[in-house]
């Protein structure tokens, strides 16, 4: 049987169902077929750039991937060399947490606290089972951030 997905959460739905078991929206009609987009890497410290650079690519990774389907985006923007956190790194939480309130974004994870262990971790896993094979799951990872579009 063909499938769908889910128009809020993103997760692989049967026809016929009335409501997604997962997040238990009402389907909608034009749901995206199960071979749209899921999940991007984005590499924000790519040819190590100043703050605003990192940013501006940010903020169209994140406009392109909301056009384009897309339930996720991996952003790597680095530690930094200090061991407290880099500029980039700190711009980048900051912008995100703007960018939610605006509604721009559905939910920020820190790569530290990308795991599948905690309720939080479950639920996300349950959410986008396609999250399940992501390279940083478990490894606590501070160079990252998973952002939920």
């Amino acid at each position: 049987m063909e499938s769908v997905l889910c128009a809020v959460c993103g997760n692989e739905l049967e026809r016929g169902h009335g409501q997604c078991p997962y997040c238990q929206a009402p389907r909608v009609a034009g749901e995206m077929g199960a071979t749209g987009p899921f999940h991007r890497v984005v590499n924000l410290e790519k040819g190590m750039p100043q703050v605003m650079p990192a940013l501006n690519r940010l903020e169209a990774a994140i406009t392109v991937a909301g056009s384009q389907g897309y339930k996720a985006l991996t952003l790597i923007h680095g530690y930094g060399s200090s061991g407290t956190g880099g500029a980039i790194k700190a711009a980048v939480q900051n912008q995100l947490q703007f960018l939610r309130l605006q509604g721009r974004i559905k939910e920020i994870v820190p790569g530290e606290e990308f795991e599948g262990r905690s309720k939080r971790g479950r639920h996300l896993l349950r959410r986008f089972p396609f999250l399940v094979g992501h390279r940083d799951l478990n490894r606590a990872n501070p160079g990252i951030t998973l952002v939920i579009l």
